[in-house]
């Protein structure tokens, strides 16, 4: 493997190597970590009683809601 330093590259060589490395992780990030699962019907029909529930009135919770009632458990 062929070592080269920070020091060795130009100014747009060091620009090309932080552009890929940024475009990489920010790639990594804001990846879909689901990407290729398939969705249980049981959990879809959750989804949609949860949202035909709000529709109808039922109460939104926040996520620290929900944490504390957890911590209390």
């Amino acid at each position: 493997m062929l070592r080269t330093h920070v020091s060795d590259l130009t100014v747009e060589e060091l620009k090309a190597l932080v552009r890929e490395t940024v475009e990489e992780t920010l790639a990594e990030f804001l990846a879909d970590p689901d990407k290729g699962f398939v969705l249980r019907e049981s959990m879809k029909a959750a989804i949609k009683r949860s949202t035909k529930a709000v529709r109808e009135g039922g109460s939104l919770y926040s996520a620290d809601e929900v944490a504390s009632d957890l911590d209390k458990q």
